[in-house]
């Protein structure tokens, strides 16, 4: 599959989520418990029958747990900033996973950003303000909520850099079923230790929990961990900032939700950035020669 598209599918598939949450107004852990949880179940089947699974070597073992817990971790402090603060100031500060992947890339890694990164991440970053609205950003507490989502993002961009080492290394599927079994028990965990609901749903939240782990985990991720692998960690991360546009989308098919000009125009704005970051210079004929053959 062209990784461009993979990231697309993977985009689609989590920008619901939202609007499950919506839909099951559940504790936000409990939500992100079951949604790795049903995740993880329902890719058993196909690890078993087509026998893909292989251990990775024992070095990647931790790595590729402790991706599960980063991931488990974001989910569970963007849930928890939500509760503390608001929808829209989560989203945002949540958002800024793709400055702290650009920063990070170029403290620690050889692949430095360029500079159409930093130009298109300030383009998006500017839409995604327009969007939500000004006026929030002005209004935001450095409170706990401001604090927890400004983890959220810091975890998201360390999730992106650390899977895309380890998925150099190893399989896409043995990858998921190791990390969404670490992500699993970790929440459970969670969910035990600040006593979150279980058990006692009605049939239409648990129908929510086991679309969540089909469509936002295990079909949304397994798309997009397949174009971490085969493309730049800093162009998907930045690249998902679109999910505000798509959950919009939804928001406003499924649960009715106001579209305004001013999403529209932030929207675009964010698609700008994100098409910046995607424009590469030319190479002199001289450079395309000693180009050939080199794959």
């Amino acid at each position: 599959m062209n990784p461009k598209i993979a990231l697309v599918v993977g985009l689609i598939s989590i920008s619901i989520f939202p609007v499950l949450v919506k839909w099951a107004p559940v504790s936000g852990i409990t939500s992100a418990f079951y949604r790795m949880f049903f995740g993880f179940i329902l890719i058993l089947p196909y690890v078993f029958l087509t026998k893909k699974f292989t251990w990775p070597a024992r070095s990647l073992w931790l790595p590729t747990i402790l991706c599960g817990i980063i991931f488990a971790s974001d989910i569970a402090v963007w849930n928890l900033s939500i509760t503390l603060s608001s929808v829209t100031q989560a989203t945002l500060l949540a958002n800024l996973s793709p400055v702290w992947v650009g920063i990070c890339s170029f403290f620690f890694l050889s692949d430095k950003p360029k500079s159409a990164f930093w130009a298109g991440t300030i383009v998006a970053l500017a839409g995604t303000v327009v969007l939500i609205g000004f006026e929030h950003f002005t209004e935001m507490k450095l409170d706990a909520g401001f604090s927890l989502a400004m983890l959220s993002g810091i975890l998201y961009a360390a999730y992106m850099l650390l899977s895309k080492l380890v998925l150099n290394k190893v399989d896409i599927v043995s990858f998921m079923t190791i990390n969404m079994a670490a992500s699993t028990i970790y929440l459970l965990a969670i969910c035990l230790f600040f006593d979150q609901p279980l058990l006692g749903f009605t049939p239409s939240v648990w129908s929510v929990f086991v679309v969540q782990g089909l469509i936002c985990q295990l079909i949304g991720w397994l798309a997009l961990n397949y174009a971490v692998q085969k493309m730049d960690a800093k162009r998907v991360s930045l690249s998902l900032l679109s999910q505000a546009i798509v959950s919009g989308l939804f928001a406003w098919i499924f649960i009715d939700e106001q579209i305004t000009l001013q999403m529209i125009a932030g929207g675009v704005i964010i698609l700008a950035g994100i098409a910046i970051t995607y424009q590469t210079k030319k190479q002199s004929p001289s450079a395309e020669k000693t180009n050939d053959g080199g794959y």
